[in-house]
């Protein structure tokens, strides 16, 4: 039987220009675990912009942040930068120490990777930029979710619903993440099967990583970087 009397904290890390949806799809899941307490984290309470314009705001600073149970940083344009953010690097592996699961969805493994959060572990991360994980020293899975032991990654930005409910699974049991998906009615049927590049073909493939190449070039060089300074031959 799940212990509902267990509390929990767990904490969003946001910044500029990180992608909502890899935040608002998890919190959505972690308000309706039992006795746990969100928290969303920046190094000020400033309200702190996505990719696209939703504006998100802060509960708690890095500094006034108690040790969590579950750390977690979304992935967006805003992660080159973060890539190369000695306070958010220091933050996460500060809480990575103590915290019971180190996690991440979409391209902010690439973060947890800069922190040195993710070698000697499997991680995804959104499928254009595997390879760029991949050069951080990290055995890459393709799946939705990969859970290494306390590190559990999701992959593309949509990932992170069935990321949240498979932290959900870890936190208070199989039971009450199966009660948070129906709770949601979380049973996709997506419109078109062109959601992963096995299944999508070549030509939008390379249509969509026209769409993608400002951002794919700027992580490139920042991981290249990342890489170096780490010691691999890139």
């Amino acid at each position: 039987m799940t212990d509902t009397t267990q509390q929990y904290q767990i904490g969003l890390v946001i910044y500029p220009d990180m992608t909502q949806l890899d935040i608002t799809g998890p919190f959505q899941v972690f308000s309706f675990i039992p006795n746990a307490q969100v928290l969303i984290l920046w190094k000020n309470l400033e309200p702190v912009r996505s990719d696209n314009g939703l504006t998100i705001s802060p509960t708690l600073t890095f500094e006034q942040c108690p040790n969590l149970d579950v750390i977690c940083i979304p992935g967006g344009p805003g992660q080159i930068e973060m890539m190369q953010d000695e306070e958010v690097l220091q933050f996460l592996r500060d809480q990575g120490k103590t915290a019971k699961f180190v996690t991440s969805v979409c391209t902010g493994s690439l973060i947890l990777a800069a922190a040195g959060l993710l070698q000697g572990y499997r991680a995804a991360c959104h499928w254009a930029f595997r390879d760029q994980l991949a050069m951080l020293g990290i055995e890459v899975g393709t799946e939705r979710v990969v859970i290494d032991r306390n590190r559990i990654t999701g992959g593309g930005v949509t990932a992170g619903i069935d990321f949240g409910l498979a932290v959900a699974s870890q936190l208070c049991g199989e039971e009450m993440a199966k009660t948070i998906q129906l709770l949601l009615e979380y049973n996709p049927a997506p419109p078109f099967d062109a959601g992963s590049p096995e299944v999508a073909g070549a030509a939008l493939v390379e249509q969509v990583k026209d769409l993608a190449k400002p951002m794919l070039e700027g992580s490139l060089a920042a991981t290249r970087k990342t890489a170096l300074a780490m010691g691999y031959d890139v």
